[in-house]
């Protein structure tokens, strides 16, 4: 059984979907602009939301830092851009895929 966890690139606007310590998948992402800069640290996955409604896309990752989280977006040409209050954003079809994979609990790293 694979053990997944997710590290997202803020320099690369990449987010990354581990086995162990072997990248499996990777994804383009749009994450917080100057002003709402997208929190670096050690989170966790603590609930899972499809069709969340709104700016949020197909489905919603919270995380346990309270209101951040990984999303869908309604508007794909934010993807890889500077463009969020803070989230996560992913084209909807790579956080289906990507929902579709990692349980509640799941380490989430977001680095710099």
């Amino acid at each position: 059984m694979p053990i997944y966890r997710i590290i997202v690139d803020l320099s690369d606007r990449k987010l990354y979907l581990l086995d162990g310590n072997t990248v499996v998948r990777q994804f383009p992402v749009g994450i917080g602009r100057m002003l709402s800069r997208t929190p670096t640290g050690e989170f966790t996955v603590v609930n899972k939301q499809a069709n969340p409604g709104g700016p949020y896309g197909a489905f919603w990752l919270g995380l346990s830092k309270p209101h951040y989280g990984i999303h869908g977006t309604n508007d794909p040409s934010s993807i890889g851009r500077e463009v969020s209050r803070g989230c996560i954003r992913m084209y909807n079809r790579d956080v289906l895929a990507l929902a579709a994979l990692v349980p509640i609990r799941t380490r989430v790293t977001i680095r710099p």
